[in-house]
């Protein structure tokens, strides 16, 4: 049976424990997988296919022979529903857009350019579920940023077939090419390049430990990524008012997505908190995925009971959940002492997969806490800046001794001498 806590001035992480951290012996693991890719190219892509997902690699990239299948194996409905899924992440991301400045004084000019990065590779998860969400949410911010070449990498089964609705998804979205390679050696490829696989400046998309801490590992060195992301986690704060039905029916939603998932409960109503533990036990038996959710819940499903709402967002805050549910009466007021969350639902009727899926709201979020330091993925993460500057010959003059008084200050003459040169002092 789930433990129902109530709080006695507990912190955070007394309630909720310390998240689950890579592992050092992965890390050697994904280091020799890195290394071998680096060092034999598309012999090691196929090497790791056939030893992963008895594929034998011989067709690493998707054709538009297999493009064109996927439409024909997916119902128009299906097609339809992708499509207003994908004009409402749009609309969403279009607004992240943003521009350059330059301030323009006439003898002096500085200013700031916004640019797309050039290439981006995005992984799509293909273990013990498809999913087509992860590839809207990460193609369309890019190609809204700019992104001319945008390549997309998903593990396949031994038959080397990629699910159609993640084929659909791609071309509708823009992607440019796609491989059928997972895992750590899907991002080693991306970082390094082979001879089928070109090289991108940035990585996105969630993984399982292998393909965050080969991500981790590429990080900065030859490329960025977009987050080292842990396991799915929603935090739900409901009072009195909450259908224990819909709370434990959010919960689940986290909760099947892997074993080391987390689904929280935080609640001024006691008589709420035993009604979820109940429809918890119901309703993960109804599941498809009702073994994953039931270690799940066993693992990491915790109910709280504080003593006032505002209590239970300061946990929350404390906690910083991927998602979070304000399943109240007055979502907006509780909204205005959020400090720390990924992305936030509001109300008793917007469930987290709204956001997961269609609302337009991006679903790619900070785990494991670091939305206390970080965002949910958009076109931010596919922008550079790129900054300049323009003195003429008397707006030099004028700055020139406080410019050479500083450079002295650190004792970089040198740089002191490349004003004092040009203005004869």
């Amino acid at each position: 049976m789930i433990e129902i806590i109530k709080y006695e001035n507990q912190t955070a992480e007394e309630l909720f424990g310390k998240r689950e951290e890579l592992t050092s012996n992965v890390e050697q693991a994904v280091k020799e997988i890195i290394a071998n890719v680096r060092a034999n190219g598309d012999a090691a892509l196929r090497e790791y296919s056939l030893k992963f997902d008895k594929f034998d690699g011989e067709r690493l990239e998707v054709d538009e022979s297999e493009f064109a299948e996927s439409f024909y194996a997916l119902e128009p409905e299906y097609i339809q529903m992708l499509k207003n899924a994908i004009e409402n992440i749009r609309q969403f991301h279009i607004k992240q857009l943003r521009t350059g400045f330059e301030i323009n004084c006439g003898d002096k000019i500085i200013g700031q350019k916004v640019l797309p990065v050039e290439s981006a590779g995005i992984y799509v998860p293909g273990g013990t579920a498809a999913y087509p969400s992860t590839v809207l949410m990460n193609a369309i911010p890019a190609k809204i940023a700019g992104v001319k070449n945008l390549i997309m990498v998903t593990p396949v089964k031994s038959d080397g077939k990629v699910k159609p609705e993640i084929l659909a998804a791609a071309k509708l979205c823009g992607a440019d090419r796609v491989f059928k390679i997972g895992g750590a050696q899907a991002i080693a490829a991306l970082a390094y390049g082979t001879e089928s696989v070109p090289k991108v400046d940035k990585i996105t998309g969630p993984g399982r430990d292998f393909v965050a801490t080969a991500k981790k590992l590429v990080s900065g060195v030859t490329c960025g990524i977009d987050m080292v992301a842990g396991p799915s986690e929603i935090l739900v704060i409901a009072d009195g008012g909450a259908k224990a039905e819909h709370v434990a029916a959010d919960l689940l939603s986290q909760a099947e997505h892997d074993i080391i998932a987390s689904a929280l409960l935080i609640t001024d109503s006691m008589k709420l908190a035993e009604q979820v533990v109940k429809e918890l036990e119901k309703q993960v038996k109804m599941l498809k995925r009702a073994e994953i959710a039931s270690a799940s819940l066993k693992n990491n499903c915790k109910i709280i009971v504080t003593e006032s709402l505002e209590k239970a967002v300061e946990l929350s805050n404390g906690y910083a959940p991927e998602h979070l549910e304000l399943a109240v009466k007055e979502p907006k007021k509780l909204l205005e002492r959020v400090t720390n969350a990924g992305s936030v639902f509001l109300g008793y009727n917007t469930p987290e997969a709204v956001g997961d899926y269609y609302a337009g709201a991006n679903h790619t979020l900070p785990t494991s806490g670091t939305a206390r330091f970080s965002s949910p993925l958009g076109v931010e993460d596919f922008i550079k800046t790129t900054q300049y500057v323009y003195y003429s010959e008397g707006a030099l003059e004028k700055a020139a001794d406080d410019i050479i008084m500083f450079a002295n200050s650190e004792g970089l003459t040198g740089h002191a001498e490349s004003v004092a040169k040009r203005v004869k002092k």
